[in-house]
Parts: C-alpha cells; structure tokens; sequence
C-alpha cells in the first residue's frame, strides 16, 4: 500500500447519513415528501395524510421485507428516509425481550420488557437490537435519513434550569444514532413567519446539531415555505444535498 504525501481531497460533499428531528406534527414528513427520489418507509404512521414515494412497515417482518425488495431491485432510490427512529427503538425494545427470553437465563424472565432487568442489563439487548438494525438500514441508499421526534430535557445554567433540545432516544441509543451521523439538525416553526420551516446544523447550547459537512457546519436557513392553505410551494432541500 502506497501511503499519501499530499493532503487527499474531499469526496463526499453530501452526508451519507442525516438524523432530522423536532416536534411531533412540525411538519417534517411534509417536508421530507418534497425531496426527490427519496423513499420513505414509515414505520410510525405519520405519512398517512401526505402524498409521498412512501411505503409502509408495521414490524420488522415487512421491515425487512422492504428492505430484501430494496435490495433486489439493485437499491433504485436515491434517498431512503426511515420515519421515525423514535417509533424504531420502540420496536427493538420488544424484538430484545422476545430474543432474552428465548436465552437460557431468560427462559424464567416474567416481565413485560427485557428493560425491567436488574442493573440495567436490558439495555444491552436493546443496543444490540438496535445497531443491529441501524447498520441494515443505512445500507439501502446512497443516503439515508433518520427522523425522530425531540425530546426536552433541563440543564443547569447560572443557577436557572434551562429548557434544551435532544433526540427522544434512550441513553446509548441517542450516542450510536448521533455519532454515526454525518448531519444532525433540527427543524422548527420560524418565529416570525410559521408557514416557514428552517433546520438548523448550527450547535448551540440548548439545541444538540451538527454536521461534517462543510455546507452544512454551523448553518441555519429555510427548509420549506407553505401558503396560507398549508400548502407547500417552495422547499430548499438543494441547499443541504448539493450538486
């Protein structure tokens, strides 16, 4: 192997994989219908009233059978968009107990989730459930994006407790989903005019978001513009998958 001398240039300007989150009803699968050639697999139900490219998956049996559809039609789509990892964990929680109990030393477990096990052992059957199934997923497009819904937790600051935004994800399962992100951002009404709705890659204090992306590090712009009927007519999705 021939080592490099010179710094190697970047080839990949676009995130592989993006975590989009914020408020439940915010309007981020509308948004996310807007996007061309992305296929969402709504596993939460949320898309029902969006004409989207859209498939839905009710357990991991049609998860995956999506997937093996996928997969055999040499990956068609440009984008894949999993709605919601929030509903995800959810799934792998239960998939996690019904594996414990099939184990020797679950064959006695009378709880109603592996995550009732004692000091928290539970939560390594959930992180290998989960993983297991993130790394499936992220295979299926050339990028993927993950939504999930926020989460508000309270930090101390000058002694005041301050409201601030995090993925609604458990523990280690928001580390592994944010860390093998390429772009996390979070998206919210504007304050000033609520037909518009921004994402934010800008990290702050109170809002956790991120992104390796040149483009996208530290920015803060309009995702998609509605009339006064709700209705979508204008979207920057180009701004954040650039040519």
């Amino acid at each position: 192997m021939k080592l490099p001398k010179e710094k190697v240039k970047v080839t990949n300007r676009n995130p592989k994989t993006i975590v989009i989150y914020g408020p439940p009803k915010v309007g981020k699968t509308g948004a996310l219908a807007q996007l061309e050639d992305n296929l969402i697999i709504d596993i939460e139900g949320g898309s029902q009233f969006v004409e989207a490219l859209k498939v839905q998956a009710n357990d991991f049996k049609e998860l995956h059978e999506i997937g093996v559809e996928i997969v055999k039609n040499k990956k068609p789509y440009s984008i894949v968009t999993i709605d919601t990892v929030t509903a995800l964990e959810l799934w792998s929680e239960k998939e996690a107990t019904r594996r414990y109990k099939k184990t020797p030393q679950g064959k006695s477990f009378s709880g109603n989730t592996v995550l009732e096990l004692d000091y928290g052992a539970g939560y390594y059957w959930l992180r290998i459930v989960y993983k297991e199934w993130m790394q499936k997923l992220a295979k299926l497009a050339p990028t993927v994006i993950f939504v999930a819904h926020v989460k508000d937790k309270f930090l101390e600051k000058n002694g005041k407790e301050v409201s601030a935004k995090d993925l609604d994800l458990t523990g280690k399962i928001r580390n592994i989903t944010a860390s093998d992100a390429d772009a996390i951002g979070y998206v919210y009404r504007d304050p000033e005019d609520s037909n518009k709705m921004r994402i934010t890659f800008k990290h702050e204090e109170n809002v956790m978001c991120g992104s390796r992306c040149e483009h996208l590090r530290g920015k803060d712009m309009v995702l998609t513009e509605a009339d006064e009927n709700g209705i979508i007519i204008n979207n920057n999705w180009n701004q954040i998958f650039i040519d």
